[in-house]
């Protein structure tokens, strides 16, 4: 497949001022694209803003990920993240480059289904949303949760959780821990007090678990996954305990 021919085809595409071999097209208002043709000019690096692009910032991506193609998906070849990416002054604090794979995203299955295999996306993100072991099924999630291509967003940290409440009945439905926002972990800690036997799980990008239960107070235990004695904190105060589990999730 000729991609220059094809990209060159898009809606309003043109080149991308202070990139070679790369262009920005718009297909709605709203919505911008910018790609580049990856170093072997096999793929196309594809970038995206709704209602949030920027025009260097599309150039500072694109030209990481072109250089560090490899790297990005060294670690993991679905939902590949690379540190020491840094934005142009101004920007949110990104701190990576996410490299998104085609089983991933499907981008143009529809309109284009044959150029869909040599589309890699690439968005600025941050280092603690991804934990580099995600499968296929969990990197497909973390994708449709994350809303990469809005630009200007808060980061949306790596966590897992699983939990019961005997006061609410609520509980989780998968038999493990599940992704979730951090917002649902923190409702779920307010609703412990008062419901003996609850709990609520949760696991950071670096695999690290901690269990916090109510016994007049917060208890929360760090569980060893080669099996040792659990290390536990106790909080008096919800908020002590919300900021013990945002650090962790932004380690």
């Amino acid at each position: 497949m000729d991609l220059q021919v094809v990209v060159a085809g898009f809606k309003g595409a043109a080149p991308l001022p202070g990139l070679a071999d790369a262009w920005h097209w718009s297909p709605v208002r709203g919505i911008e694209f910018a790609g580049a043709l990856s170093a072997d000019g096999q793929r196309l690096l594809q970038f995206g803003g709704r209602d949030s692009y920027e025009h260097e910032l599309a150039v500072a991506t694109l030209e990481f990920a072109r250089e560090r193609e490899k790297r990005i998906f060294d670690r993991n070849p679905f939902l590949g993240a690379l540190e020491g990416f840094r934005a142009p002054a101004g920007r949110r604090p990104f701190d990576v480059v996410v490299g998104v794979a085609p089983e991933v995203h499907r981008f143009y299955r529809v309109e284009l289904p044959e150029l869909t295999p040599f589309v890699r996306l690439t968005f600025p993100a941050y280092a603690c949303e991804f934990s580099g072991g995600e499968s296929l099924g969990e990197a497909e999630t973390r994708y449709r949760m994350l809303h990469l291509n809005h630009l200007g967003r808060e980061p949306m940290p790596f966590l897992k959780m699983r939990f019961a409440n005997t006061r609410t009945g609520g509980r989780s439905t998968n038999s493990g821990r599940g992704f979730t926002e951090p917002r649902r972990l923190v409702e779920e800690f307010g609703r412990l007090e008062g419901g003996p036997g609850s709990f609520a799980e949760f696991e950071n990008r670096h695999g690290r678990v901690w269990r916090v239960e109510w016994h007049g107070a917060w208890y929360i235990a760090e569980l060893d996954a080669q099996g040792g004695a659990p290390r536990e904190t106790v909080l008096d105060e919800l908020d002590e305990l919300v900021e013990f589990a945002m650090e962790r999730l932004r380690d």
